[in-house]
């Protein structure tokens, strides 16, 4: 019972995500309440989000942000490979390395 319920909310959860991302642009207060059950879910089933659905998030101010949209995304160096994603409601930034090995 448990795990039909746990399943349930992941894919509750993943399905208010990608609609936030879509209405971000058109309807910003929509997609910011989606999120906001989103992450509601996760706090109600004890889920923890997976990292992809974690990255939409402001690790500061816990806010939604749409990639490109009310947040800045930039690439990093040459040298360390990493990107950086900057909150435009709070102007925190923060880092991904990436990877370099295959």
């Amino acid at each position: 019972m448990k795990s039909a319920v746990r399943k349930i909310a992941m894919e509750r959860m993943q399905i208010l995500i990608e609609n936030a991302i879509t209405n971000a642009k058109t309807n910003p207060k929509l997609s910011e309440r989606q999120a906001y059950l989103a992450r509601r879910i996760s706090t109600r089933h004890k889920i923890r989000m997976p990292y992809e659905l974690r990255m939409v998030f402001c690790k500061k101010c816990k806010s939604f942000i749409a990639p490109g949209i009310n947040s800045r995304i930039r690439l990093g160096r040459a040298s360390v490979k990493s990107i950086r994603i900057s909150c435009n409601l709070c102007g925190h930034t923060y880092r991904k390395i990436i990877s370099t090995h295959i």
